[in-house]
């Protein structure tokens, strides 16, 4: 990477953090942290706002921002396929925000770049996905969001089916299923429901976020359980 890439891309990475430590841009930027030190160095004395020091962290003072950034070939192909995923895996809602979302990078673009985006070959067909699914998707991101319990009927791994009262935490994709991430009332411990064995999905009242039973402690609860 040229030079003055990099300190473009330290820029913009300043730029979507609150904080962001010299070691991740080092470790983001495959270079020294001795170097991300110089960088850092250099843009203070061309004028970049940088706040902040070594073994803290940086930032950029509030109010300074740069022109509209150029996409490249790259980010626009990841951008189309992370797109079309979410139009075809997303539910309905998503899908439609992603068809909404693709225009807009489109028009994003200059003119003449704009038929890389219908040129690129990369898709995410949808045809093999049950539709219920996606409904079923659409209600638990409502809950989610609203922070409101899920009622449903539920058959387990083993075909043992039961109903389910859950507080909803977070959905997870797993290539080829969603799962919610939940605090089950009736079990008292935290589960992951695959939504194509959920069933009679209901959004419910809403739900206090309690000490232990957080998106935050699920994850701890799971990192917890890897090994080594």
């Amino acid at each position: 990477m040229r030079r003055a890439d990099r300190l473009f891309q330290i820029v913009q990475h300043l730029r979507a953090r609150r904080l962001t430590t010299a070691s991740q841009l080092s470790s983001w930027l495959q270079v020294s942290r001795r170097t991300i030190y110089r960088d850092i160095q250099d843009l203070s004395l061309s004028g970049v706002p940088v706040e902040g020091e070594a073994g803290v962290g940086y930032r950029l003072s509030r109010g300074f921002d740069l022109p509209p950034i150029m996409f490249t070939f790259d980010e626009v192909e990841a951008l189309v396929a992370g797109l079309r995923m979410v139009e075809s895996w997303g539910g309905p809602s998503l899908g439609a925000a992603s068809r909404s979302a693709l225009s807009k990078v489109a028009l994003a673009l200059p003119p003449e770049r704009r038929s890389t985006v219908e040129d690129t070959r990369l898709f995410a067909p949808g045809f093999h996905i049950d539709k219920s699914t996606g409904d079923t998707l659409d209600a638990i991101r409502q809950a989610v969001g609203e922070q409101r319990r899920l009622i449903f009927d539920y058959v387990d791994r083993g075909k043992k089916p039961s109903s389910r009262s859950v507080r909803p935490l977070g959905l997870f994709y797993w290539g080829s299923t969603w799962t919610v991430a939940a605090w089950c009332e009736s079990r008292r411990d935290f589960r992951n429901f695959r939504l194509d064995r959920m069933n009679s999905v209901k959004v419910g009242d809403a739900f206090p976020v309690e000490h232990g039973q957080s998106l935050d402690d699920f994850r701890a609860s799971v990192s917890r359980q890897q090994p080594g």
